[in-house]
């Protein structure tokens, strides 16, 4: 039976108890092993102002990565374009490209990964976001053949194609990706509820491109795996204090242990759970039925599995236990 290629959003956590150099070294193991045993693909999300997250300058963490590794492909998911201008991105990604061949992807996203006053800290109009789709054009112009801004080409970048895929977490991204014939990639391992009209509408509006002939969906899904079922809902119940502790903090510090109680009691502790509505959870045999039980839920082509520990030996040892990538889920 054919394989459903499974991919890794490494979120690069910083634990309770290691240092940012813990967690890129982690991050480096974590595709390594993820090479070893046939996962397609590691992305790395593009995030400000949060402590225990170490992934903010993306193209500098994918190029120490790829150094560290010899076939896995490795990219951003995403790159959140507002932040940036499309030139210097294309610069990047060109340079990655020429360093690492044929490795290199590019996942894009409208949202500033951060809160406002970071945004200002950024030096970026809150109003970027409203050109996203132009600035992709723009973007997919320095990286191919024909610039579409006159006099200005991307060196590296131009003529490299890296291949682009456009990230979403509501109908917008879904129609984007649809109408310039690019792969889409769903956050549903954050944002759940519009997984399922996001990938209808992708299919039935794509048009194909020079880079894509057939819709291809990404669809992403928490993973929770461990030795018994009773230790891997433990490890969901860090998962839902780690998310109340960064997202529910105020300038970039979490809340601390009381003050996490009471947000899990109220109705934000509604909303963590909400964001985990797609969690595989369990021993490796049940976390790999719930995965073929997903694809088909959400009619991906591919999955990106978020590996959930506070650790980097948690996330390395769950990775070991859901095992090679070719086994884990078939059609």
């Amino acid at each position: 039976m054919p394989v459903t290629p499974l991919s890794l959003l490494d979120l690069a956590v910083v634990g309770p108890r290691e240092s940012v150099r813990d967690s890129l070294q982690g991050s480096v193991l974590l595709a390594r092993r993820a090479e070893q045993l046939g996962y397609r693909r590691v992305w790395y999300a593009e995030h400000h102002n949060m402590r225990t997250i170490a992934s903010s300058a993306t193209a500098v963490l994918i190029a120490h990565v790829a150094a560290n590794t010899e076939r896995i492909r490795l990219g951003s998911g995403g790159v959140m374009l507002p932040n940036h201008s499309p030139l210097v991105i294309a610069e990047q990604f060109g340079t990655l490209a020429a360093l690492h061949p044929g490795r290199i992807d590019l996942g894009l996203g409208r949202a500033p990964g951060t809160d406002q006053v970071t945004v200002r800290a950024l030096r970026r109009d809150p109003r970027a976001a409203e050109s996203f789709p132009q600035d992709v054009v723009e973007l997919q112009g320095f990286l191919g053949d024909e610039t579409v801004v006159p006099g200005v080409n991307a060196t590296p970048g131009r003529g490299t194609h890296v291949p682009i895929t456009i990230l979403g977490s509501s109908l917008f991204g879904a129609q984007l990706a649809a109408m310039l014939g690019l792969p889409y990639a769903c956050a549903s391992h954050f944002a759940p509820q519009g997984l399922l009209d996001a990938v209808r509408i992708y299919r039935e509006r794509f048009v194909p491109s020079e880079q894509l002939a057939d819709p291809h969906v990404m669809a992403g899904v928490n993973v929770i795996v461990a030795e018994t079922q009773e230790a891997a809902l433990a490890a969901r119940e860090t998962r839902r204090r780690g998310l109340a502790r960064v997202l529910f903090g105020r300038g970039g510090e979490p809340l601390d242990d009381d003050s996490i109680e009471a947000v899990l009691a109220g109705p934000q502790g509604r909303h963590v759970d909400d964001m985990l509505t797609y969690t595989a959870l369990g021993t490796p045999e049940i976390v790999r039925a719930y995965l073929s039980e997903f694809r088909r839920h959400a009619d991906a082509d591919e999955l990106m599995l978020v590996h959930h520990s506070d650790s980097v030996e948690g996330r390395l040892h769950s990775l070991e236990l859901l095992g090679e990538a070719d086994s884990a889920i078939t059609y």
